[in-house]
């Protein structure tokens, strides 16, 4: 796979624009600027690859503005060794992010096609997830439970119970929720029931479906 001095350059001037955006996390901002986002793109997209926008991947999906990533990654505040659930494997761009701060990462994605596709591509690119699955998001991965840091990449319509459950005591769940446009949450576990919750903003969000698609 290329990865070229122009491509570094457009990553370079990409990195600028979050920075002005408010993206101040230096160690977000290095794993963004180490992953080559054209690879995840189909090649009539690639012109439009390090534009702060989000694009399609197929089976519905899209792969998340850089924005948006940079923001998601920020609030899980990771640490090397953090066990991270992700829901929502797309394209594995994100999942790459994760893996660039040293997460290891456990992703579930409900498209298969996509799924089947993303999973033969990460591999061949050298990015290796702890484990990844084809399943409902909803539900999460209780058999790896309980995981230190949890990602939602599609709007949830309510929180799942099952993630919350999932979660460490002291973790932290990232996830848009709302219809039409999301509020980006962020719960931290204070005890075995309760949660602290903080709002960050507006955004917008392919839905969160529940259970596995046919195609």
């Amino acid at each position: 796979m290329e990865d070229n001095y122009r491509h570094k350059g457009l990553r370079n001037k990409l990195i600028e624009k979050l920075i002005e955006k408010g993206i101040t996390d230096e160690k977000v901002l290095s794993a963004i600027r180490s992953v080559p986002r054209h690879w995840f793109m189909d090649s009539s997209f690639l012109q439009f690859a390090y534009e702060d926008k989000a694009f399609p991947i197929g089976s519905g999906q899209t792969i998340s503005q850089p924005y948006t990533v940079a923001v998601q990654t920020s609030l899980l505040n990771i640490k090397k060794g953090d066990k991270v659930l992700e829901v929502g494997t797309g394209s594995g761009y994100q999942s790459c992010v994760l893996i660039a701060l040293g997460a290891k990462v456990y992703t579930i994605e409900r498209q298969r096609k996509l799924y089947l596709k993303t999973k033969e591509f990460m591999q061949k690119i050298g990015y290796r997830v702890k484990y990844a699955t084809y399943g409902d998001g909803f539900l999460g991965l209780p058999a790896f439970a309980p995981f230190d840091k949890i990602i939602v990449t599609a709007a949830a319509p309510v929180i799942p119970e099952a993630l919350k459950e999932q979660l460490k005591v002291g973790g932290v769940l990232v996830i848009p929720t709302g219809e039409g446009t999301q509020k980006m949450l962020r719960l931290t576990k204070t005890d075995e029931h309760n949660f602290e919750t903080e709002e960050f903003g507006d955004f917008k969000f392919v839905p969160l479906l529940r259970g596995k698609a046919d195609d």
